[in-house]
């Protein structure tokens, strides 16, 4: 039985969603150590759950689910666990060298674009962020994103409106204070 698990749990090709869920995990915890936690135990999950995934089953959207099951249930346990400091914060962390490229300036434009954005978007709320994450970066559709959230999806529709709005008044924000 184990074995069979394992053999349909490789026709799925899990692996192959790996990327997208850790993106994923980075937007809900904002934490790297936490997000590779996050999507180890996903998979562990998975793992363990596969006996119940039917054939033909969207395996994105199922690992989408448990990801965003298990945060819920850290962050329902965070709020009555006692609240601890880090001490030493930011110590140990590295400049990360960057691959030479054959155009420097276009290489420069594009990282500063993205990190313009990813910097709007950090600064979404957790709800509008979810909602453009699952569906601009990992491209789910509006019914598969409603019922990883359980709602409907006219709500995915309208939420995902105010989260494009709000990200590209923050853009425009960012932009003129360069200027």
């Amino acid at each position: 039985m184990e074995i069979e698990v394992i053999t349909r749990m490789e026709d799925t090709n899990l692996l192959h969603y790996i990327d997208g869920l850790y993106g994923y995990a980075m937007a809900l915890t904002r934490n790297q150590a936490d997000a590779e936690d996050l999507v180890q135990e996903t998979y562990f999950r998975a793992i363990r759950g596969a006996e119940s995934l039917r054939a033909g089953s969207n395996v994105k959207s199922w690992l989408f689910t448990i990801l965003r099951n298990i945060r819920l249930n850290q962050l329902r346990q965070q709020r009555t666990a006692p609240k601890f400091i880090e001490l030493d914060a930011g110590e140990g962390k590295t400049d990360i060298a960057i691959e030479t490229s054959p155009d420097p300036y276009a290489h420069y434009v594009g990282k500063t674009e993205r990190e313009r954005v990813r910097e709007a978007i950090q600064q979404l709320s957790s709800e509008l962020r979810e909602i453009i994450l699952l569906r601009e970066f990992e491209e789910l559709t509006y019914r598969e994103i409603a019922n990883l959230l359980g709602c409907p999806i006219g709500t995915v529709m309208s939420r995902l409106a105010r989260a494009r709005s709000k990200l590209r008044t923050l853009v425009l924000v960012s932009d003129a204070t360069l200027s």
